[in-house]
């Protein structure tokens, strides 16, 4: 029954949104067909008066709005309220020249007679001099004062725009802000570019609006006269005096509600800059200056001193000027002394100077540059670096299930110009120098051309590369090289870094985050894990699968799996392994090609026994004890296997038996930690096995110690 009231909650919102989007619908039909269609006197009243006091609604949310994306739909709506404008003008038109003298339109009537009163000629001509006026104001000032600020507005708003997207990555590599507010500033100051743009073409309505309302009231007049003294056969009196007032009271309700709208536009581009109402910011920067009004009151008081100026109108001016400048000295000399006090007091309260904390904690990933590579950071550059980095953070995440912590970018004066050094808890891990304005060639091995350049090593491979310049870069990439600039250099050698210490990267911090983050919707897994196991020791089969650079995204699994296993024993090294075999689809789709063909190396059996024995318990896991001579010939014939099939572009793989796979991965780490070892029970019906060679010692020695 709890269910009930939140769903029929959310159907009766879709419901209202829907009438909302067929009442819209249907409203801008109605506006077009009337251009064409003629209305009664009773609802072009009702209309016209809905225009107004929409007018007078757009121009107070424009005042108190903080953001213009706040009332983001103001572009369309001006060109809706516009529409809507010129049709009632056509509708009154029609109207008035079919009508004549019998014209009763309330709303048309009474703004004219409101204007041009009724004391004959002289009232026609002063009404229709105001309606000429308020015409020019719009369209002289405000209109085109509007449309310059949209102008303006949105080519300064989309020329910023790269300078402020660096500016949110820079804040956001550097911590400052968090991915999901990284991610609202990007979406809002798109929004914000694109709104000025819109409100660029829609100013154009304005003006558009203002211009064909003066033909409007031209033809109104002129085909007035022609109809009531030519069709009507009115007097010219007559006719002149009836048409002329319609056609004013006609302009006027039409150019009113253009006037509020023309107002608001110039309004909402104005206030780019403001980050409140504008009541508010009337508020505090009129109240940030006293002196401003005791000189304003001295001005009034002097004026109303010299003979002929009305002094009863400027001495209480003068005053009251006075006392607001009064006012606003006191308040600001309150607030001094309390910030004064505070102060003091703080002063007081701390009898001993501060102490630095005798830790101080070291950045999870840093990088530090050269003064020389601070362009790659540096936004008023294009900062490349920044956005890689971004990337970088994002890839890992869904590669290897881990997010990667703020990477901290700083300068070091103790590095060559050209120098970087990443490090990893304050750590170095990776250091290289690079050659400014130069592109690394690096030959993978199939390069079968001999380019010029500067002999060096690929920081991130260790493959022999060449520093060589932008007119031999197209020489080299046909040639079979794989050439890279600065940024793509320190990008690469980070993401490497990142997939080989990502262990290292997750705490007990880490993980409880990751729990956290799953309580809410698998609480069952979650508590029965942790009434079980530790956080340290969740941590340590996390990052035992991270080692090996198996992706910890599917967290459920992998919990569930330690659930099921962990009743029997807590031995990390065993519980490793059932997960890698929950996992064995990922893993398996991870080293087998497009047509899910595996290529491996297998361990002849012998061996494999010879490993499985040596095995020894340790408080960091289990270890292979070989001994010296059959740890060398294990390594050498490993080294031959996978220098083969390196040698065919294939990625070493070596697929063993469950009961020895940590053990031939812990025997080989040291020497070759990128090769892959896999289990037989983590190979999936679905993937072929091809085996491309079996390792193994020479036969005597076998035979040996199998008969020891």
């Amino acid at each position: 029954m709890s269910d009930k009231p939140g769903v029929f909650s959310s159907i009766t919102k879709a419901f209202a949104s829907q009438k909302t989007d067929i009442f819209v619908a249907v409203g801008v039909i109605f506006i077009i067909m009337m251009l064409l269609i003629p209305l009664p006197t009773i609802v072009l009243d009702i209309l016209m008066s809905l225009n107004l006091v929409l007018s007078v609604m757009i121009i107070l949310i424009t005042l108190y709005t903080k953001r213009a994306l706040d009332f983001s739909i103001f572009p369309t709506l001006l060109l809706v309220t516009t529409l809507f404008s010129l049709a009632l003008n056509v509708s009154s038109t029609r109207l008035i020249l079919s009508k004549g003298a019998e014209f009763n339109g309330k709303i048309i009537t009474g703004f004219a007679t409101f204007v041009v009163g009724t004391s004959g000629s002289e009232g026609l001509v002063i009404g229709l001099i105001i309606f000429i006026i308020l015409i020019a104001v719009q369209f002289i000032v405000i209109t085109k004062g509007a449309t310059r600020v949209a102008e303006v507005a949105a080519r300064f708003t989309l020329d910023s725009l790269p300078g402020k997207q660096m500016a949110i990555e820079a804040e956001y590599n550097s911590g400052a802000l968090t991915e999901e507010e990284a991610s609202k500033k990007k979406s809002d100051l798109q929004k914000e570019a694109d709104f000025y743009g819109a409100m660029d073409g829609a100013s154009k309505f304005v003006s558009g609006n203002v211009k064909i309302g003066i033909l409007i009231t031209v033809i109104n007049i002129v085909g007035g006269l022609i109809v009531g003294m030519l069709i009507h056969g009115e007097p010219a009196a007559f006719a002149i005096k009836n048409y002329i007032t319609f056609a004013i009271g006609d302009g006027l309700v039409s150019q009113i509600p253009s006037l509020f709208i023309s107002t608001a536009t110039g309004f909402i581009v104005t206030r780019a800059i403001s980050d409140g109402t504008f009541g508010q910011d009337i508020t505090t920067q009129f109240g940030a200056q006293s002196q401003i009004y005791w000189v304003g009151s001295a001005f009034l008081f002097v004026l109303g001193v010299l003979p002929g100026f009305p002094w009863y109108i400027l001495f209480p001016m003068s005053a009251l000027l006075f006392w607001i400048g009064w006012r606003l000295r006191k308040r600001k000399q309150a607030e001094t002394d309390f910030e004064a006090m505070e102060a003091e007091a703080e002063k007081q309260t701390r009898a001993e100077p501060a102490e630095m904390s005798p830790i101080v904690p070291l950045d999870s990933l840093s990088i530090e540059l050269g003064y020389g590579l601070i362009p790659l950071v540096d936004k008023d550059h294009g900062a490349e670096l920044l956005d890689r980095i971004t990337r970088i953070r994002r890839e890992s995440a869904l590669e290897l299930g881990l997010v990667v912590p703020k990477i901290r970018i700083v300068d070091n004066m103790r590095l060559e110009p050209a120098e970087y050094c990443i490090k990893i808890k304050g750590v170095e891990v990776g250091k290289a120098i690079i050659r400014s304005g130069l592109y690394l060639a690096i030959n993978p091995g199939q390069a079968d051309d001999e380019i010029e350049g500067e002999a060096t090593t690929d920081p991130t491979f260790g493959l022999p590369a060449k520093w060589i310049t932008e007119a031999d870069r197209d020489r080299a990439e046909r040639s079979g090289y794989t050439v890279v600039d600065s940024p793509s250099i320190i990008a690469t050698h980070l993401t490497e870094i990142i997939k080989k210490h990502a262990h290292e990267m997750l705490g007990r911090q880490e993980v409880q985050k990751i729990l956290d983050s799953l309580r809410s919707d698998y609480s069952a897994v979650v508590d029965e894990v942790t009434k079980a196991m530790g956080l340290g020791e969740i941590q340590k089969i996390l990052q035992g699968l991270l080692v090996e650079q198996v992706s910890i995204r599917n967290m459920i699994p992998i919990l569930e799996t330690i659930a099921d296993y962990v009743p029997i024993t807590k031995d990390t090294t065993f519980l490793i392994e059932k997960v890698r075999q929950t996992l064995s689809r990922q893993i398996c789709l991870q080293y087998s090609d497009d047509n899910k063909l595996m290529r491996v190396l297998t361990i002849a059996p012998e061996l494999e026994q010879i490993i499985g024995a040596s095995k020894i318990e340790t408080a960091s896991g289990v270890l292979a004890a070989l001994e010296p001579e059959v740890q060398r010939k294990w390594i050498t014939g490993v080294a031959n296997m996978a220098r083969n099939v390196e040698q065919m572009g294939v990625f070493p793989i070596i697929l063993c038996s469950e009961a020895v796979r940590a053990l031939v991965k812990a025997s080989i780490k040291r020497d070759f930690p990128s090769i892959a070892v896999l289990s037989v029970p983590e190979v999936v019906s679905n993937v072929r096995i091809e085996s491309l060679g079996e390792i193994s010692l020479e036969e005597s020695y076998i035979e040996q110690e199998v008969n020891q």
